[in-house]
């Protein structure tokens, strides 16, 4: 039976380890998928969307433990948490003695990225990218990294067809919403969401247009940058608590209230693993948020 290593033995371990040979695999876009893992007896899966797809594949039972992100299906919350994706700590990942580690892209710090690259445990890293395409990708390599090609083959069929289905419903809008993403308002400044995001990501295939495409990445924009940018909805993760005073400190505040979003007190708030994940439920997704951005589609 496995026990966590004591506080001296880990110290030992990771000293060893740095002095090992990297046993990371990072794979770009083009790239061919990963082999599969030699021992999949104690796997650790760092990142929502890539536990999600070792679930939809039949393939839990290798897990050992996530990070604090993996929470859908439920069964997957009740495994050991490691901590958050992307403030990890080597410790904590190797505590639970994995023998291979499937990581998302973006999964951090970097300095603890450098450690487990030179572990002895292999390590795969997973694209990322916020679109159809990159959603298909992170099925096979997930498929590619546990042995299960022809399983993630059909899974990534299946969740092709229903994206494709639910973009179809927004075939017929010719005026597409502006939509603002809000990632935080703190002090009355506002973080929000430009390009190359998970949020512009799901916006663009709900058929929307994200209000602040001029930056890339999560910005504090000026109150005159939100004036400017017009937008008609406001969409936010909804983060539970008293959501009627959200939205009041929201249109409250000055920047958002002379908005047509602001005017409309259109505010839409969806759960934040499920809006962006960009796994197996984001068909689901954009179903869901195309249809509050636009009320003609929820008879279809």
């Amino acid at each position: 039976m496995w026990t966590m290593p004591n506080r001296r033995g880990l110290f030992l371990l990771l000293a060893a380890m740095a002095a090992t040979p990297f046993a990371f695999t990072a794979w770009a876009a083009d790239e061919a998928l990963p082999e599969p893992f030699e021992d999949l007896s104690r796997l650790v899966v760092i990142g929502g969307s890539l536990t999600e797809i070792v679930y939809a594949l039949g393939e839990e039972e290798h897990l050992v433990a996530r990070d604090s992100t993996s929470t859908v299906p439920s069964e997957a919350a009740k495994l050991p948490d490691i901590g958050y994706m992307r403030q990890l700590s080597p410790e904590g990942v190797l505590s639970v003695a994995p023998t291979a580690i499937l990581a998302l892209e973006g999964s951090g710090p970097p300095e603890t990225m450098d450690v487990l690259s030179r572990a002895s445990v292999p390590l795969t890293v997973v694209p990322e990218t916020y679109d159809r395409a990159g959603i298909l990708r992170k099925i096979r390599f997930v498929g590619a990294a546990l042995g299960q090609d022809a399983k993630a083959e059909e899974l990534a069929a299946e969740v092709a067809q229903d994206i494709d289905a639910a973009r179809s419903l927004i075939d017929g809008v010719a005026a597409r919403k502006r939509v603002l993403f809000i990632l935080s308002l703190q002090g009355g400044r506002i973080l929000a969401s430009g390009t190359g995001t998970a949020a512009d990501g799901i916006i663009r295939m709900a058929g929307g247009v994200n209000a602040m495409d001029a930056f890339t990445g999560y910005k504090q924009v000026s109150d005159e940058a939100v004036t400017q940018a017009r937008p008609d909805v406001i969409l936010m993760m909804s983060r539970g608590g008293d959501l009627d005073a959200a939205d009041a400190e929201l249109l409250a505040n000055p920047a958002l209230a002379g908005t047509p979003a602001g005017q409309n007190r259109a505010i839409v708030r969806m759960e934040g693993s499920y809006l962006l994940g960009f796994g197996p439920r984001t068909a689901g997704a954009i179903r869901d948020l195309s249809t509050a951005l636009y009320e003609s589609l929820a008879a279809n």
